[in-house]
């Protein structure tokens, strides 16, 4: 009888692009820009990007676009989120039963806590000319800086398995 082994090493393949984007911009606002300087059209996905934390959970917004010519995948995906937490009683006031809201700032990769967004292009079997989209980009006057981002330094890759 035969025997199939199987290669985890294939499943731990990148295929995809990683650009980070600090910006003030609101996520609609940056996602028009984006497609005012570049051949796609990304609008808002209905599957916003879930993450659980010991702190809560978040949902952090996501921009798709499928470019049916080149077969590629374009997300512009939202790297911080504010949740709001209640809590019954905290350390300062043992004995009140007022209820108090803080707030906590959770990040879709921790490792780049200063990103604000993150552009990923998935399924690209043909090179990407970077420097062209990142020349593109930096004309967006509210842009500080956009970068690519090396894959293989990121601790958290399976937050951006979606």
């Amino acid at each position: 009888m035969a025997v199939h082994r199987l290669d985890l090493d294939e499943f731990d393949e990148i295929d995809y692009y990683l650009m980070a984007i600090h910006t003030s911009l609101e996520d609609y606002r940056l996602a028009y820009f984006i497609n005012k300087k570049l051949p796609v059209n990304l609008s808002k996905s209905k599957n916003e990007i879930h993450a659980q934390t010991k702190n809560g959970e978040a949902n952090f917004s996501r921009f798709y676009y499928y470019d049916t010519d080149k077969a590629l995948s374009w997300n512009l995906i939202q790297n911080k989120n504010e949740i709001i937490s209640v809590s019954t009683g905290d350390f300062q006031n043992l004995f009140s039963n007022e209820k108090s809201e803080f707030s906590t700032t959770i990040h879709l990769l921790p490792e780049f806590k200063k990103v604000d967004f993150f552009l990923k292009i998935d399924n690209s079997d043909e090179a990407i000319d970077f420097s062209e989209i990142q020349q593109k980009l930096n004309t967006i006057e509210s842009i500080a800086a956009i970068y690519a981002v090396d894959t293989n330094k990121i601790k958290s890759k399976n937050n951006l398995i979606f």
